[in-house]
């Protein structure tokens, strides 16, 4: 049995065909030739056509209607903020010639921004503006302008995260607009914001902000071959999240991670159809010798006052666990959440990904076998059950974010604990139909060999991991202003026949399997 305490509050472009043309290569790609530059055989077209099949089968592309929607939400959204420009240069009594050629730029990012966006995807998009228009403005000012609109939904203002960020539901397509606040008065349509220089006098929130597009442009900047690279992508980020592993606030890899890794395999393999893309993406992770760090260019330290990653010379980034580093200025570790039991876990997964596609190349198995979802209740015997409750429908958005972002940490606690070997957190979270303001997490750990034996003699007490995350929660809750009555986050011991009837899924598949691994 887990003893855990009672809880409460702290008291304290189209996919749809390959095309053939060859691209000229370069005698050295960035920064390193190429593995291999040879043309390769009819088989791989075959494979890529069938891996094409299989992504259709999983309805991860976006048919021309929604296309087409997305094209008018961002045009919608781009107008948005033209407007909002020209009102608060009105409002602040901006000299006309300056309101005139004070310019604006809303500039789609991310998955998007890259092309390989599954159905659904959302929308990320950088608002630019003038040095005369702070990050205070945006999200009020701005923010209210988009809240009066008829086609905004459940909207916050998340103004004091890492990236500050508007989250929203616009005409029914999740967007997150971040702002950055340009150091001149007026922003032509040429301006060329991959130019380092715009970073020298910046404030650092801008720079996170605009970072996200600089690294969406370098990294289409980069590969060689970008209809083969997006098609490459959209097939690893369905894997990733259909094997449970996608996402970085919970300790595993984001969108900019997986669009790194893929496009370093393109660098090696310039004339690589998709197919031969991921297989070759497991052949390579598999073996890659963490924490060697993965990079697409040399990106040089400009020494603009701006966080770097380097371990050489920052202490704290020497202990990263899978640099990721993202190749605009400054350089960051877009993996820098991953703990060692989420790296165990992605090496699990490569490993088995590369079993599975070793099969396919074989005719052994189909892609269909690559993106099986695991069931998560059947892997564990033990559990941790997180979960956040709010007394309102507007309260439970912000409280369940607050929430997540903090869970990681609990799981690092769980993996320090003398008596678990392994913690592994379900990033798809779950809301009982009967409790629509409940969000629940869950946690499934394994025991050392010493305990598994112990198992129903002696109590394993989690009381301190769970009392130190709890009041985590609640104390950034209260410092960020966040926390309101009603807001209760607890956390529950669980077996897993209890976990999987709390959750609506079907009893466990494998029981004498799971049982005797414990």
């Amino acid at each position: 049995m887990v003893v855990v305490p009672l809880q409460g509050p702290a008291m304290s472009d189209s996919t749809e065909s390959q095309s053939s043309a060859v691209p000229e290569i370069p005698q050295h790609y960035r920064i390193s030739v190429p593995i291999g530059t040879d043309m390769l055989p009819k088989e791989d077209w075959i494979q890529t056509n069938e891996l094409i099949k299989s992504l259709k089968s999983h309805d991860v592309f976006a048919d021309d209607v929604e296309l087409q929607h997305r094209e008018t939400v961002v045009k919608r959204l781009n107008s948005l903020f033209k407007e909002w420009l020209q009102d608060m240069c009105i409002e602040m009594n901006v000299p006309e010639n300056v309101t005139d050629n004070v310019g604006y730029r809303l500039l789609p990012f991310g998955s998007y921004g890259l092309g390989a966006f599954s159905k659904g995807a959302d929308i990320d998009a950088l608002c630019v503006g003038p040095v005369f228009l702070d990050r205070t403005v945006f999200f009020t000012s701005f923010f209210e302008k988009i809240k009066a609109q008829e086609e905004a939904k459940d909207i916050q203002a998340i103004g004091k995260a890492f990236v500050p960020v508007i989250n929203l539901t616009f005409d029914g397509i999740e967007v997150d607009l971040v702002y950055a606040q340009m150091p001149r008065r007026s922003l032509s349509d040429t301006l060329n914001l991959l130019d380092d220089m715009w970073m020298k006098d910046m404030d650092k929130a801008s720079a996170r902000s605009l970072n996200g597009y600089r690294v969406t442009e370098e990294i289409l900047r980069l590969v060689p071959n970008v209809s083969n690279f997006r098609l490459a992508l959209i097939a690893i980020k369905l894997w990733a999240k259909r094997r449970n592993i996608y996402s970085s606030k919970l300790g595993f890899l984001g969108g900019v991670s997986w669009a790194i890794l893929v496009a370093r395999i393109c660098q090696f393999n310039p004339n690589m159809t998709a197919s031969s893309l991921v297989m070759k993406f497991f052949r390579v992770y598999s073996m890659w010798e963490w924490p060697i760090p993965i990079r697409l260019r040399v990106v040089q330290d400009l020494n603009y006052n701006l966080p770097f990653w380097d371990s050489t010379y920052n202490r704290r980034d020497h202990y990263h666990l899978m640099p990721i580093l993202t190749p605009a200025y400054p350089q960051q570790n877009s993996a820098f959440n991953v703990s060692l039991s989420s790296l165990a876990i992605l090496v699990e997964e490569f490993n088995r990904g590369h079993t599975i596609v070793q099969e396919i190349q074989q005719h052994k198995a189909d892609w269909f076998k690559l993106f099986e979802t695991p069931h998560f209740m059947d892997k564990y015997w033990d559990y941790l059950q997180v979960e956040a409750t709010s007394a309102t429908e507007e309260q439970h958005l912000d409280w369940v974010g607050l929430v997540e972002s903090r869970i990681r940490h609990l799981v690092g606690a769980l993996w320090k604990h003398q008596c678990i070997t392994l913690a592994h957190v379900n990033v798809q979270p779950y809301s009982p139909p009967e409790e629509a303001l409940s969000t629940k997490w869950v946690i499934g750990f394994t025991l050392t060999d010493e305990y598994k034996k112990m198992r129903n003699k002696n109590d394993i007490d989690l009381t301190c991991e769970v009392r130190n995350f709890t009041d985590a929660v609640y104390n950034l809750a209260k410092t960020s202003g966040v926390f309101q009555k009603g807001m209760v986050v607890s956390v529950n011991y669980e077996k897993r026949e209890a976990v999987a009837k709390s959750a609506n899924v079907p009893p466990c598949h494998t029981a004498d399997k799971v049982r005797s691994n414990i």
